[in-house]
């Protein structure tokens, strides 16, 4: 097939393009790079069946293809609150224009929601048909109220124009090639360890994530995308882990002199975020199989090879 990936040099679509290249499908990579990174799908550049366009999607753009994956916006709370507008305008105008895409041509259309949707929830674990507590003029708002509204116009092309849909709520993913710089958890730890700096916690660490390696969530990607389900569907690790006990774990593997440090809680911070994935594993026969001390193993490795590099003009 012939494959759109949006967002494709990003973390998670980077590894997604791994594995539709080793399917032999033409894969064409969309992307900005405003968080993405060339590196990401360096060896692919001279493969017949791939190609690049840097393109930013809130602009239009006319392609031929069979299937969209819909990743580009960043994820992180550092770059989607750096410019809200701009992640407001990825969301809506930006899933709009592929919409319009996959209604032209006819194309199935998968768009990366996220568990944001949920906002601070007050059910625990989360299921699909929990609507979120979501506060809609907070600084995160930018990014789950986006998500929300995209969610809303991806059913809305669906019901109005047939546009055959699939909606995955990622919840948190970690592994290989996460920016550096992200804000998000696991590669603060990994990074502050590595640099012999202090593991900063927020608040008092009690909160609680589920973190899922990314070939998990990839592997759950595609199943939802050449299934028979629209969804929405939750893909994300169940296991939960307390902020605290991830800074403690990540210490142990890297630096064990490192000190944990702790900062007042940012503001709307989930409590807790645990994926309810009853309907992943009856709909689709996924679940998570990497636990999280093999897949910090990779994640810590592969941030090794790239902190090395930058660290004297980190310290200096």
């Amino acid at each position: 097939m012939r494959i759109l990936v949006t967002g494709g040099a990003g973390f998670i679509g980077s590894h997604l393009i791994d594995r539709l290249m080793a399917q032999e499908h033409e894969v064409i990579c969309l992307d900005n790079f405003y968080t993405g990174h060339k590196r990401n799908i360096l060896k692919w550049f001279d493969h017949p069946y791939f190609e690049l366009i840097r393109h930013d999607i809130t602009e239009p753009i006319k392609l031929e293809v069979d299937q969209v994956y819909h990743l580009a916006c960043p994820a992180s709370p550092v770059h989607y609150q750096y410019n809200p507008i701009k992640t407001v305008k990825t969301n809506v105008m930006g899933t709009m224009n592929m919409l319009g895409l996959a209604k032209r041509v006819k194309a199935r259309f998968l768009i990366a929601s996220t568990s944001e949707v949920y906002g601070d929830p007050d059910v625990h674990p989360q299921t699909e048909e929990y609507r979120g507590n979501v506060n809609p003029i907070g600084i995160r708002s930018c990014y789950d109220e986006g998500k929300r509204i995209a969610e809303t116009l991806t059913f809305d092309y669906h019901r109005e124009n047939n546009v055959d849909i699939r909606v995955a709520r990622i919840f948190n993913t970690y592994g290989p090639r996460m920016l550096e710089n992200d804000g998000r958890v696991v590669s603060n730890f990994v990074v502050q360890a590595l640099r012999g700096v202090p593991l900063t916690v927020y608040g008092d660490g009690s909160q609680t994530r589920s973190f899922c390696y990314v070939s998990d969530l990839v592997e759950g990607l595609m199943r939802l995308m050449n299934g028979e389900h629209t969804g929405p569907i939750n893909l994300g690790n169940p296991d939960e882990y307390t902020i605290l006990e991830l800074a403690q774990k990540i210490q142990q593997m890297v630096n064990p002199d490192a000190e944990i440090k702790y900062e007042p809680l940012p503001q709307d911070d989930p409590r807790q975020r645990q994926p309810d994935i009853t309907k992943a594993k009856t709909w689709l026969g996924w679940q998570p199989t990497i636990p999280l001390q093999e897949g910090l193993n990779l994640t810590i490795d592969d941030f090794r090879a790239r902190v090395n590099i930058s660290q004297p003009s980190a310290v200096s």
